[in-house]
């Protein structure tokens, strides 16, 4: 078939649109390994820190390896600084200006790798950062370090009367644990689950129960409730602790007594306003004093004067004064 212009069409066939497109990829192919040459040789996303294990765990009073390495492209002579950053978030120096600092001076030493303790306490727990900078780049990585302490004997608050339909909070804490202990309550040698309505056996009961802050709370407590109770840590360090057993006892209101208390009450205020009453009459209290002094009248002698003015008339020129 020839076109309006006189020239023959090329007829495209399977076979050469095959060969075209494998000339393609082969072009895209060169681009690719041109691009990672260049990023090769450019240093191009470069200068990276890398850290052998982002998580250490290690006994009390052992020594620990923090490992820290970084890439050629920060130069022979990188700035390399070590920090502190505990649960509280305080932030603190360890390796700075080519050296220990503080505490850590002759507790930890540098070498090409990393750091290393000699000997960690619970207190080292937490993360450290190492940061590297050089030849204009930066790169940081932290490593979280755990010193693993057993837990010790939790100190508990246990009500030991608490009236039917208020609220009772029994807490746990153990302070030595590394990591943070979890926690158990029993009733009566019995553990309770953390969730009751999962059990036929404590289904009738409506507590709380957060196994990780150790607080066991009632929200209206019932006869039901009474019982003897303990808690015990555990952080999967060293054996269980348990503190001491303590027994509740949940009472109900004392109606008649508070009635009874009202009546007493009211009895001494009347005896106490009779007795007021008696003591006024028979005259044994005090009377009180007259606010305003009574006023006096003054008689005042008349003057001769005063009583002829030399025309046989009297004149009054002096009075009674009051």
């Amino acid at each position: 078939m020839t076109s309006r212009s006189g020239v023959q069409p090329i007829a495209r066939s399977p076979e050469g649109i095959f060969w075209k497109t494998l000339e393609h990829f082969k072009v895209d192919m060169l681009t690719f390994v041109f691009v990672c040459l260049s990023v090769s040789v450019t240093g191009l996303h470069a200068f990276t820190v890398t850290v052998a294990n982002p998580s250490v765990k290690v006994k009390e009073n052992e020594g620990v390896d923090l490992k820290c390495s970084y890439s050629a492209d920060f130069g022979s002579s990188p700035r390399v600084e070590w920090k502190f950053r505990d649960h509280k978030g305080s932030q603190t120096l360890v390796y700075f200006d080519n050296q220990p600092t503080g505490k850590y001076v002759g507790r930890i030493t540098k070498y090409e790798g990393g750091i290393r303790f000699n000997k960690v306490t619970r207190t080292d727990t937490g993360d450290y950062d190492c940061e590297v900078s050089g030849n204009t780049g930066y790169d940081e990585k932290t490593i979280r370090l755990t010193v693993l302490v057993p837990p010790s004997k939790p100190v508990s608050r246990i009500p030991t009367s608490v009236t039917t339909g208020s609220n009772a909070l029994l807490t746990c804490l153990d302070v030595d644990g590394s990591p943070p202990s979890t926690y158990i309550w029993y009733k009566d040698n019995t553990p309770l689950p953390v969730d009751p309505t999962k059990f036929p056996n404590f289904k009738n009961l409506t507590y709380k129960l957060n196994s990780n802050t150790g607080n066991l709370e009632f929200a209206s407590v019932s006869k039901l409730d009474t019982g003897s109770y303990f808690c015990e840590a555990n952080n999967g360090e060293g054996v269980p602790q348990r503190g001491d057993a303590v027994r509740m006892e949940v009472r109900d209101l004392n109606v008649g007594g508070i009635v009874a208390g009202v009546i007493v009450a009211l009895l001494a205020v009347g005896l106490l306003l009779f007795g007021l009453w008696y003591a006024k009459k028979k005259g044994y209290l005090p009377k009180k004093a007259e606010s305003k002094t009574k006023q006096q009248a003054v008689y005042t002698q008349p003057r001769t004067d005063d009583m002829d003015d030399g025309d046989g008339e009297f004149r009054q020129k002096s009075s009674f004064v009051v």
